[in-house]
Order: C-alpha cells, then sequence, then structure tokens
C-alpha cells in the first residue's frame, strides 16, 4: 500500500493559549515543545505541576523558556485553547475536571504529537502484549527497509521523536487507554487491539469505561484502514462487529484457527498465516519462534499484519519474525541451574499475563512465583490455570495468603497435585522454588501482581530476580 506524505500539514495550525497538565516527562516534554514555538504558533504556555508539585531546575528551565509554571495546587484557572494532559491524570480527578472547564478541548500527549505529524502512524493497545507487538512491528518494518520508530507507552514519547521525524517514517505507538481516553481525532493507518482484560479499574471507574478507553484507537478510522482486533474476548468482539457495520476493514485474530472473512490473521496447526482483502501468506511456523507461548503467536500474529498493510514484503515479515527475541521482562529466560531454567515474566502484572504465560511451557513442569501488591482481582482464573499447569505454586507478598488460599481451594475442588507454599518476599519465594524445583522443570516469576509492595516498578522486580539467578550461578562456577 502506498501512503502519502503529510507530515508537515499542521505544523503551521497556530495553537494559541495552550496549557499543560503534569510535570512528569511527560509535561515536561511537551511543555517544552510547546515552548520552542512561543511567539509564532503558541501565545502562551501554563504549566500547572499539580498539588505535590515543587519547584526545581527544570520547572526554572521552563520559566527561562517563556512558560508559566503553577505549582502545588490542581485549582486550573485561565482560558486555553488546548490543554494536553499527562496520562496519570485521570480524566475523572479534579484536576482534570477544573482543566476541561477552562479549557476548549484537552486531549493526550500522543493526540497532540499526531496532529502536529499525521502521517505514517500504527498503534496497538491491549490489557496485555503491546508492548512485544510494539517492539516487533517496529523491527518488521525495519526488517523491510523502512525508517521507523517506537513511541508511546513503551518508553520514547511521540511528542520527542516528532521533533526530530525523518521523511517517510513510521512511528509504531503503543497506547495505553489512560493515553487513549482522551483522543478526538487520533487517526492510525492501522491499529491493534490485543485484548481487554480487568485493568486499571481505579483510574477508569468502570470497566465499561476502560473498554470505551480502548475503542478510541479505531474511533476514526474508515474503509481504507485495518483494524486488527483478536476475537479472545467479549470486549473485543463488539468492538469488531461496531466496526464492521462501519465498513471497516477489520482483520480478525484467532490463535484457535481460521476465523473467515476477506482479513484474517491465525493459526493454522502451527502455521502463521495473515490473509488481507483476500491475499494470504503463510509465514513462519510457530516452533521457528524465539517468542514462546499462545499469546505471542497472537502477538506476532497482529505485528505481521500491520507490517503486511503497511508494506513489508512477506519474505521480510518472516525473517523479521524469527529474528526477534524476547523482551525483558516478558517471559525472559535468565540462566539454567543444575537442569532447572529460569524465567523472568515481572511485566505479568494482572492474571490474565500469568495466565498467557504458562502456555509457554510444559504442563506440569512449572515451579510458579505469584503475588506482590493485592489489586483486589478475582483469582477463579486464574486458580483453574495454575492447577492445571503447574507443579508447584510459591506465593508470596501481600498478596501471597489470598492466592494461596485461591490455589489450594481450586485444588482441592479440582483433585489436582499443585504443591502450594507462601513466602514473605519474593527473594525467600525464590529461595524456596529453587529447593522444590527438579531438573527439566522451569522456575518461573510471573506475579499476577503490581510490585508496590516491594519494589518501585515491574523492571526493579525482575531485576532483582536475575541478580538473583545470576548469584547462583556465580556460586556454582566458583565452586
Amino acid at each position: 500500500m502506498e501512503f502519502q506524505d503529510s507530515s508537515a500539514t499542521s505544523r503551521v495550525t497556530a495553537l494559541g493559549n495552550t496549557c499543560v497538565l503534569g510535570l512528569g516527562s511527560t509535561g515536561q516534554a511537551v511543555a517544552r515543545y510547546l515552548a520552542k514555538r512561543l511567539g509564532t504558533r503558541i501565545s502562551s504556555v501554563t504549566v500547572f505541576g499539580g498539588k505535590t508539585s515543587q519547584a526545581n531546575d527544570e520547572t526554572r528551565a521552563l520559566q527561562e523558556m517563556g512558560c508559566t509554571v503553577v505549582l502545588g495546587t490542581e485549582a486550573v484557572e485561565g482560558s486555553y485553547d488546548l490543554t494536553v494532559a499527562s496520562p496519570g491524570i485521570s480524566e475523572f480527578s479534579p484536576f482534570f475536571l477544573a482543566a476541561k472547564a477552562c479549557s476548549k478541548e484537552v486531549i493526550s500527549e500522543p493526540e497532540f504529537a499526531w496532529r502536529e505529524s499525521p502521517s505514517r502512524w500504527l498503534a496497538i493497545t491491549g490489557t496485555n502484549g503491546k508492548t512485544t507487538t510494539t517492539t516487533l512491528v517496529r523491527d518488521l518494518l525495519r526488517a523491510g527497509g523502512f525508517v521507523a520508530e517506537a513511541v508511546g507507552n513503551i518508553g520514547k514519547l511521540a511528542i520527542t521523536e516528532v521533533e526530530e521525524r525523518q521523511a517517510g517514517e513510521w512511528l509504531v505507538a503503543e497506547l495505553s487507554s489512560y493515553q487513549l481516553a482522551t483522543t478526538q481525532a487520533f487517526h492510525p493507518v492501522a491499529a491493534c487491539l490485543l485484548n481487554i482484560t480487568p485493568d486499571h479499574l481505579a483510574w477508569h471507574k468502570t470497566m465499561d469505561n476502560y473498554a470505551a478507553a480502548k475503542a478510541r484507537i479505531f474511533q476514526n478510522m474508515n474503509a481504507g484502514d485495518l483494524a486488527v482486533i483478536s476475537n479472545s474476548d467479549e470486549y473485543c468482539r463488539s468492538i469488531a462487529n461496531s466496526l464492521n457495520e462501519r465498513g471497516v476493514r477489520v482483520c480478525t485474530l484467532d490463535v484457535t484457527g481460521d476465523p473467515g472473512g476477506s482479513c484474517a490473521a491465525y493459526l493454522d496447526g502451527e502455521m502463521l498465516v495473515v490473509r488481507l482483502d483476500g491475499d494470504t501468506h503463510k509465514l513462519v511456523s510457530a516452533n521457528q519462534l524465539a517468542i514462546a507461548g499462545v499469546h505471542n503467536y497472537q502477538n506476532a500474529l497482529a505485528a505481521a499484519a500491520l507490517a503486511l498493510e503497511a508494506g513489508v514484503t512477506p519474505q521480510d515479515v518472516r525473517s523479521g519474525l524469527c529474528a526477534f527475541q524476547p523482551l525483558e521482562h516478558r517471559i525472559e529466560p535468565c540462566g539454567e541451574l543444575d537442569g532447572v531454567r529460569y524465567v523472568n515474566d515481572s511485566k505479568a502484572t494482572n492474571v490474565d499475563a500469568t495466565s498467557k504465560a504458562l502456555t509457554a511451557f510444559a504442563p506440569g513442569t512449572i515451579v510458579l512465583l505469584a503475588g506482590g501488591h493485592d489489586k483486589g482481582t478475582e483469582l477463579a482464573s486464574l486458580a483453574r490455570d495454575v492447577v492445571a499447569t503447574c507443579r508447584v505454586a510459591v506465593c508470596y507478598g501481600e498478596a501471597g495468603s489470598r492466592i494461596a488460599q485461591a490455589f489450594r481451594e481450586e485444588n482441592a475442588c479440582e483433585h489436582g497435585n499443585l504443591e502450594v507454599y507462601e513466602a514473605a518476599h519474593m527473594q525467600d519465594a525464590y529461595e524456596l522454588a529453587r529447593s522444590l524445583a527438579n531438573a527439566g522443570e522451569t522456575v518461573l516469576l510471573s506475579p499476577a501482581c503490581s510490585s508496590f509492595d516491594e519494589f518501585s516498578c515491574f523492571e526493579e522486580r525482575g531485576e532483582r530476580f536475575k541478580a538473583l539467578v545470576a548469584q547462583d550461578l556465580a556460586d556454582k562456577e566458583s565452586k
């Protein structure tokens, strides 16, 4: 498919009086971008840092650039043509609502970046699998000879990349529900919805609000665009049906077989197959991928469909799929000791992610480490999957006792053979798992919880797990 480069079309638009909510990395980057255009396209830039914000080197630098910086309050005052809100600020919060009351519109940073440079965008969302799919799309585009960068929730801010964007460059955006909730005009040429399972309900208030935020990735699509959507849950199926009614091309993701239709991405036995407008491409066998698990086969199919839509040849998609390696903290192999493999899946911060991770390993060979900060999530489905696939579960941290109880109840109900243990902290759980694991088994850190009872983030938790494995490997080698 041929795409015209219209990246400069909105750069001349006057934006008037602008406001930025939040002084984290997003707020700082947007404020700097706006400040550089003061006196031309921008009349004023006012930054509200929030209730706990304080003066620092960054606030002083913004003031020197001509921004008005308001600290220590969420009482937004003034009149603004455009407000850009940081993703951590809920659309239902008093801070956001105060800004909305005195702004013509309030949008997210990815929406703003798209308006500034709207051509050649691909977008990915979903509760789980976003980062792997986004990174893989970028790599497949590069394998096809395109210039491409991953932006958004993945780490690099879209507005930062827009400022230095090359001609013809593709932007592959990983978008969270937070970022999508306030999009209005955002219109990628192709986008993907991987799944919708309960998460971030404290931010969105209800599951319907959460699903509606995810669906906004497709809100401006038309018949010339491609929506790649899994049929694995009711929310995704409902969104796909509404898009079909609008006449949008829907590519159905299905890891159980061919779902039919002119556009589909599916597993035919072990073979990954993508069909676009009736043109079928048999790509690679699942066992040729370095990323394991049914969910990763879905991620690979989604990425392949987006890359093919963007113009990457099937041959380059095949080579890119085979070359792709597991990302850090996502079913990441981190060593083998005494015949036992150790795998870091610290990114599994909800029950659905852990259930999917279990599909990457042979049933009965898993020693699972689960626990952390208790989100109060329903555990029945996870318990069923763990009893069916794991030999041992070591539950730890704030949520450990509740998870262990759910596992024990399911084990008794199903007359299963799961051994359930409890430990105070992640390191204690690791040491216990190490003593219980047998050669040929896998010790899998896939917590099904956030990390905030013990760590600052899932990355720190995963690094700690890997450090424990590395230390044991070093100790064995030194003997």
